[in-house]
């Protein structure tokens, strides 16, 4: 995630205009990419001038020590002083995947690093939430790896941001786990999974997106539904796919849901 982003370094306002033109409300930028716009002051301007807000901001870490690396500790610092400028966006922190070799330490490691990190944050008053994910070589990716790691959150400081594609890529039915741990959710991602060998694009995988969103407006969910897509067409066409993905959610999803 840190390498691949830098083909979209001090291309964020780009990103927000798109997302404007797609007719969604909000964003989340990976923190290790998002170049000039790093600048509180240049963000909310860029933002101001779409009508975008800052859903969240995606904090990406190795976090394979007990704790946290003095660099990792700087950047996670510099990404909660940034998120103090925008009230109520989520701080939404990621492992990068690095292996499942020796895998109980490593997501000891993986849990205390980031309740490390939304302690200090919620101090600050910025809210928390982690997401897992599911390449092969990540410590978060299977039925057990939820259990400890989401088990293992403190839930006074963290929630737990349930990425649709991540979870059925990893085995498991996203709303049953959902509905599992519906206390922790503060944030979603969607995406969607054909298992061909991923994800597809949204509308045309198997992931049931209308009946997730309908379960989320039954429980009266509050918070933002951030759409991934990483179908192939998005590495190709990333402005086109935004399109696309707006235009499917206001003629297809919304309409579904009663």
């Amino acid at each position: 995630m840190k390498e691949s982003g830098k083909f979209w370094n001090n291309q964020l306002d780009h990103m927000i205009e798109v997302t404007a033109q797609a007719g969604m409300t909000g964003i989340e930028p990976i923190h290790s990419w998002m170049g000039d716009l790093s600048d509180p002051e240049k963000l909310k301007d860029s933002l101001q001038s779409h009508g975008i807000e800052l859903a969240a901001i995606a904090f990406v870490q190795d976090w394979n020590q007990p704790e946290e690396t003095d660099q990792e500790k700087q950047e996670a610092q510099e990404t909660i002083e940034l998120l103090k400028h925008f009230p109520g966006a989520v701080l939404c922190t990621v492992q990068m995947p690095t292996g499942r070799h020796d895998l109980k330490q490593r997501r000891k490691n993986l849990v205390a690093n980031v309740n490390a990190v939304s302690r200090r944050a919620t101090e600050a008053g910025v809210p928390c939430s982690f997401h897992p994910n599911s390449p092969e070589t990540s410590t978060n990716r299977t039925e057990e790896d939820y259990t400890v790691i989401l088990e293992g959150l403190d839930a006074t400081v963290t929630g737990w941001t349930p990425d649709v594609g991540h979870i059925i890529n990893g085995g498991m039915d996203p709303l049953k786990k959902m509905k599992q741990y519906s206390e922790l959710i503060n944030h979603v991602h969607y995406k969607d999974w054909d298992g061909q060998p991923e994800f597809a694009l949204m509308g045309e995988g198997k992931v049931d997106l209308t009946g997730i969103t309908q379960w989320l407006h039954d429980q009266d969910y509050k918070g933002w539904i951030i759409c991934e897509d990483e179908a192939p067409q998005a590495v190709d066409d990333p402005d086109g796919v935004t399109i696309h993905d707006g235009q499917w959610i206001r003629e297809t999803l919304i309409p579904s849901i009663h």
